[in-house]
């Protein structure tokens, strides 16, 4: 059953394989490239306002307005690339991290890695839980089963022995076995029938189906609106060319086209961030769910500890601690991974090594929901059977058949140690001189030995998060396989509220339904809980209608990890079954990692709602005045020219500005955002449809004021679009947040905001007072005065916004 690890392939060895066959990825998996993102803008609404802008212009035999249109096409192309690229590598970044891992024997040494890095000749060990990141020829299977019904469609699973191929995207559902690669990537089984592992998913979230609707609803307004304007100049002023711009410059400035780019980018760049608090996005509409969170159900093990196992204390029945910790070894795995199996090996020193080493291990009981220990058979060489246990102390004492005052006295000893935060395993022992070995371990009869004590420090910063998530509104809840006693003391330790007690898994399953719900409300420390009892735990929670994330590690965690609204992972110790199901994964397994997360998560749909509200006010003053000057008789103001001059400015200030921003301080004072809450609301609407409105009316006031004294039209348009290009500044810096005045913001770094608002003065500057620039604008230089009219009129129209932010209380949000 044991056999060598094996040194398998070297660390030069593996790298060069990797450079000369690739990485281990399957099609589909590579980042589209720059044409093809080229090819898709060229299918967009404002690249074909643009191209059919240039034509008329050509049409009209203005060369070099056709020209500036022309090349304002490439730039629009050259920006969206960027975006696009930038987005699609930290989307790229996050799916190398998410795709399969795995063990590996590199250099004599296990080694975990990301399945992208295995190498042809890589020898693997699987164990339950696992996906095969390649296909391999197996070279040891103890009890293997896979599930092959990615590749068959066949449901049951298939046993595996020594010698046949395990094939990349199966999922080991059972035993463990050692594996040499054979194929990688294209060259799998997988890879040659053309299926795709991208384990980062990219589906529409519900804030981009959102927005989807409202551009369509914007558009067909856009578009209704501009024939209208067409029809009225041409009906007006008799040139049909001249009204079809004007309709033209109308769309430009009515259609919201950043809408998409900004939930692309924030959503893309929001889970690289997410990534820099070690904490890995699987699902993108879990970065909205964040925010909403109310209910954190945690792991005790590895979470809110260390999972840095050492064992403090051994009691021993007979006083013989050199036979508990020996037996307490022999119930260990044969490849520890597991920190109990690391601290008892530690403990148990040479002696009990050796003891491993010169037995051979025969019969493996895995632990289960029935039989919460592990139980090993094994044979010395001169044919003696011995058999050890170790495991929860409920089910080894029962193991033992001890009378009623031995189970008291050492239950009593379990609930000292408890209080301390310690964890028991108990230890049994038993021989067996049967011809076969029974299939039950309870068929044997076992010798109780006494306890292994281990101890599992709490993580530092842990009560520091669970404070914050408290203020924040959001439950924290410990869901444990521990003993109550020790999962109580912890919970305290940790700041969990657990006035209510603790509520086991037995307790659970004498519930029903209804009483279950009554108990999730009160209680937030359950211990001695099943895999399976985590999913009615989950459902309960959300029946009460809460929103739930909930962190697992195993297979059998899955269906919960599913059912919560944010499934996290535990990374480190986590098996690929709970990765695939989750939305989150934490890559060091930290609690306080979920705390940021559901911080960032508040940040990324703030800025998101704050650049919506900016762009749908900042088009509310261009659209007017598209079209009032022509209704007054006046000359036509805008052209296509000053609407992407306009759009160079929205669109870094939306996809740069705002989403760098670092969000409000008190943004973890508030309670969980309701997930039914709309983005668009009817009250998001109507202030940013205010502020708009506002704009346009001291943008139109300044115009009017000119054109009453008489400006020629190049003064006139001038002063009236630097009143608009101050009011989109003086919008980009008063939206940043709805609770701080631009005053108070200003204490708030954003290095983009500076280079914006210096950037884009300077353009106006550079387009008023250079001539050949101006002369493209249809600009004559304005006073130092009319510049300051201009100003005046920009700051103005978002005055209102900064009064009634000082006199609205802070509790209530807009």
């Amino acid at each position: 059953m044991t056999s060598p690890v094996g040194l398998g392939l070297t660390s030069a060895e593996a790298k060069r394989r990797l450079a000369a066959e690739g990485p281990n990825t399957l099609p589909g998996s590579e980042q589209r490239g720059t044409f093809a993102i080229a090819l898709e803008v060229l299918r967009e609404p404002m690249f074909l306002l643009l191209a059919a802008g240039t034509l008329i212009y050509l049409l009209l035999g203005d060369v070099r307005e056709a020209l500036v249109l022309a090349a304002s096409i490439v730039v629009v192309i050259t920006i969206t690339v960027v975006q696009e690229r930038k987005s699609e590598r930290a989307l790229e970044a996050l799916r190398d991290l998410s795709s399969p891992r795995a063990l590996v024997i590199r250099d004599g040494m296990a080694l975990r890695i990301a399945g992208a890095e295995v190498a042809r000749g890589d020898l693997m060990i699987l164990t339950e839980g696992d996906r095969a990141p390649a296909d391999a020829r197996l070279v040891e299977a103890n009890d293997l089963m896979l599930d092959e019904s990615l590749l068959t469609g066949e449901s049951l699973p298939v046993e595996k022995q020594a010698g046949e191929t395990a094939y990349s995207g199966t999922l080991v559902v059972k035993g463990r076995g050692r594996a040499e690669v054979t194929a990688t990537g294209s060259r799998t089984e997988f890879g040659r029938i053309g299926q795709s592992l991208a384990g980062l998913d990219i589906e529409k979230t519900r804030l981009q189906r959102e927005t989807a609707r409202i551009v369509r609803v914007v558009a067909m307004f856009a578009v209704t609106l501009c024939v209208l304007l067409a029809v009225y100049y041409i009906a007006t002023r008799g040139d049909w060319l001249a009204g079809v711009l004007a309709g033209i410059t109308l769309a430009m400035a009515i259609l919201p086209e950043e809408f998409p780019v900004v939930l692309t980018v924030f959503l893309a760049l929001g889970a690289w961030r997410i990534s820099q608090q070690a904490v890995l996005t699987r699902r993108m509409p879990a970065i909205e769910t964040l925010g909403s969170a109310t209910v954190l159900c945690v792991d005790k093990t590895g979470t809110l500890t260390e999972n840095r196992m050492a064992v403090v204390d051994t009691i021993a029945s007979d006083g013989d601690v050199a036979r508990v910790l020996d037996a307490a070894a022999l119930a260990c795995e044969l490849d520890p991974f597991d920190p109990m199996d690391r601290a008892i090996l530690a403990a148990a020193g040479p002696r009990a090594a050796a003891l491993r080493a010169g037995w051979t291990l025969e019969r493996d009981y895995p632990i289960n929901a029935d039989f919460l220990a592990m139980c090993h058979a094994w044979r010395s060489p001169r044919g003696e059977r011995r058999i050890a246990v170790k495991g929860a102390p409920e089910t080894v004492l029962e193991l033992c058949r001890l009378d009623p005052a031995e189970v008291r006295k050492a239950i009593e000893e379990v609930e000292r140690a408890s209080t301390r935060g310690l964890r028991l395993l108990a230890i049994a022992e038993s021989a067996w001189d049967g011809a076969h070995w029974p299939e039950n371990p309870r068929e044997y009869r076992f010798t109780w030995l006494g306890f292994v004590a281990l101890a599992d420090p709490l993580r530092a910063g842990v009560p520091e998060a669970i404070a914050l998530a408290r203020r924040a509104g959001v439950r924290v809840v410990m869901i444990t396989g521990d003993y109550p006693g020790t999962a109580l003391a912890i919970g305290r330790a940790a700041g969990i509220a657990v006035e209510s007690g603790v509520l086991t898994g037995t307790e659970i399953a004498a519930m029903d339904p209804g009483a279950l719900a009554e108990a999730v409300r009160h209680v937030n420390v359950f211990a001695r809980i099943r895999p399976e009892q985590k999913l009615q735990l989950i459902t309960a929670y959300k029946t009460d209608g809460e929103v739930v994330a909930m962190t697992g590690d195993g297979v059998n965690d899955a269906p919960a990890l599913k059912a919560a609204n944010i499934g996290v992972a535990m990374g480190r110790r986590g098996t690929d079954v709970a990765r695939e199901a989750s939305a989150l994964v934490l890559l060091e397994d930290d609690f306080q990692s979920i705390v940021g997360a559901v911080q960032l998560g508040r940040r990324i749909y703030e800025n998101i709602r704050n650049a919506m509200r900016y762009i749908l006010a900042v088009h509310v003053p261009t659209t007017g005045m598209s079209f009032l000057p022509l209704i007054f008789g006046w000359p036509v103001f805008l052209y296509p020219v000053h609407i992407v001059f306009l759009e160079f400015v929205i669109d870094p200030a939306c996809s740069i500005v705002f989403e760098a921003e670092q969000g409000d301080e008190g943004i973890m004072e508030r309670p969980p955002r309701d997930p039914r809450e709309p983005l668009f609301s009817m009250q998001m609407l109507g202030v940013s449809l205010a502020i708009g409105a506002s704009a346009l009316a001291a943008v139109f006031l300044a115009y009017w004021w000119g054109a009453r004294d008489g400006y020629p039209e190049g003064e006139l348009r001038a002063l009236g679009f630097a009143a608009i290009v101050f009011s989109n500044v003086a919008m980009i810096h008063a939206v940043r947040s709805r609770h701080l005045t631009i005053v108070g913001s200003l204490r708030k770094p954003n290095a983009a905001l500076w280079w914006i608002t210096g950037g884009t003065l300077a353009a106006l500057a550079l387009a008023i007072y250079v001539p050949t620039v101006a002369d493209i604008f249809r600009f004559t230089p304005l006073s130092a005065g009319q510049i300051a009219i201009a100003a005046a009129a920009g700051v103005a129209g978002i005055a209102w916004y900064e009064a009634y932010k000082l006199a609205r209380p802070r509790a209530r949000r807009m």
